[in-house]
């Protein structure tokens, strides 16, 4: 069964995190929500607090050491301007993502989450990412206004209304084609919609 950690933080934009890991589980991936507390704060709440102040219980708090890619096939980094600040600016986030590209695990990242590449020091490559956060990549990667964007092992994508598509490249790359087909399929998307 593969697995992913699934990264948030207070300030995450609650779509592109509860669709992701949702399509992930009905997929059958094993999935863990990791809490990336602020630097300055030593007593993580229970809860993180999405950028619409939707309240979001997680399974762990972040941790590098256990998160390694040894441990799991994908990692993901939501977006949310604030949620994706703090995490794209964690030294340990930066660490694993480089790790997972090392040893050829997926490492998706959506919206603003896509500045984790940037931070990351990722080399020049194709991706995208929300308007919002354009000029601070285009100069250092291959920029698309493309729904998803795949480079290798990293997938990248725009905003909550590319969640489902960013969804489902994620359960393609990790379960193949046909279980995306099945995931897809019952979630009865309009007809004529492109993924």
């Amino acid at each position: 069964m593969p697995s992913a950690v699934v990264l948030l933080a207070d300030g995450t934009e609650e779509m592109e995190f509860t669709i992701t890991f949702d399509t992930l589980v009905r997929a059958g991936v094993k999935c863990c929500s990791a809490y990336v507390p602020p630097q300055t704060d030593v007593n993580p709440p229970a809860y993180a607090t999405g950028s619409r102040g939707i309240r979001i219980m997680y399974d762990e708090v972040f941790d590098a050491a256990r998160f390694s890619p040894n441990s799991y096939d994908a990692l993901i980094i939501p977006g949310g301007a604030k949620g994706a600040e703090t995490m794209s600016n964690n030294a340990g986030v930066q660490d694993l993502v480089r790790e997972f590209l090392a040893q050829g695990k997926i490492v998706g990242m959506i919206c603003a989450g896509s500045l984790t590449a940037l931070t990351s020091k990722l080399p020049r490559q194709p991706l995208t990412s929300h308007p919002s956060v354009k000029t601070q990549l285009a100069n250092d990667y291959d920029y698309s206004d493309e729904s998803v964007v795949i480079s290798d092992k990293l997938v990248t994508s725009r905003g909550p209304g590319t969640a489902f598509p960013f969804a489902l490249t994620l359960v393609e790359l990790l379960c193949g084609a046909e279980k995306r087909d099945e995931v897809r399929a019952p979630m009865v998307f309009p007809s004529g919609t492109p993924f």
